[in-house]
């Protein structure tokens, strides 16, 4: 079977990642978390106090920042490296959570982390979920799907989320923060967040995990079916 690439797009805490790496398993094809990869550059800038206004700081930290993703068999989860270490944990905090969309914005910080995300993509066979992935980064992508939930359930899953991590903040702390990033996201000048015009609009308020892949894998197979009569 031809190998093809799924670019996942959608707002904060959907469950992109959650999808696509289900994809990935049921179709043995490689997940990179875009999302990840901006969360570390933005741990980056905070260890090493980068302001977001100072671009030749900017462009010098890009330099300096190698991102990676390793499987970890002992947790049995992919985990994000940075310049050789793993920062899976600290790239899930509040405060990354609560910069990360400024950072996304900066248009040499989203060149260099597209540039990345191609060359990765570049064999297919591989998902890949963020904000501007079928509309930017692989705009040819066999499969889009653009997701979405209300703000309300995105809230309540992200403070669960952190609360299993022990992290705690108030749920309306929460719903603060992700409000403020789909208003960054969606109004940024550099790719912000929109819906494909020929991608499948997946709104999981009401679905749970395995209900979201079975409703995937249905868009996936009929894809692959009518491309073989086609073919």
């Amino acid at each position: 079977m031809e190998r093809i690439i799924i670019a996942i797009d959608g707002y904060s805490s959907c469950g992109k990642s959650t999808l696509a790496k289900a994809i990935a398993a049921r179709l043995g094809y490689a997940y990179v978390d875009s999302g990840a990869m901006y969360r570390a550059v933005t741990l980056y800038f905070l260890h090493h106090y980068i302001p977001l206004d100072d671009a030749p700081a900017i462009e010098e930290a890009l330099h300096n920042i190698h991102i990676d993703f390793h499987y970890n068999p002992i947790l049995q989860r992919n985990e994000t490296w940075l310049n050789g270490e793993s920062v899976e944990e600290a790239i899930r905090s509040l405060k990354v959570s609560n910069l990360v969309s400024p950072v996304s914005a900066i248009k040499s910080v989203r060149t260099t982390m597209v540039h990345l995300q191609r060359k990765a993509g570049k064999n297919k066979g591989i998902v890949m979920d963020g904000r501007d992935i079928g509309t930017n980064v692989f705009p040819n992508a066999e499969i889009k799907i653009f997701m979405t939930a209300s703000l309300e359930i995105r809230a309540q899953r992200r403070f669960d989320e952190l609360k299993a991590k022990g992290q705690h903040h108030t749920l309306e702390e929460i719903q603060h923060n992700l409000a403020e990033r789909d208003r960054i996201d969606t109004t940024r000048s550099e790719n912000p967040l929109i819906q494909a015009a020929d991608a499948l609009v997946l709104d999981n308020s009401l679905m749970n995990e395995q209900e979201q892949l079975e409703w995937a894998m249905i868009q996936i197979n009929a894809f692959r079916s009518a491309k073989t009569q086609i073919g």
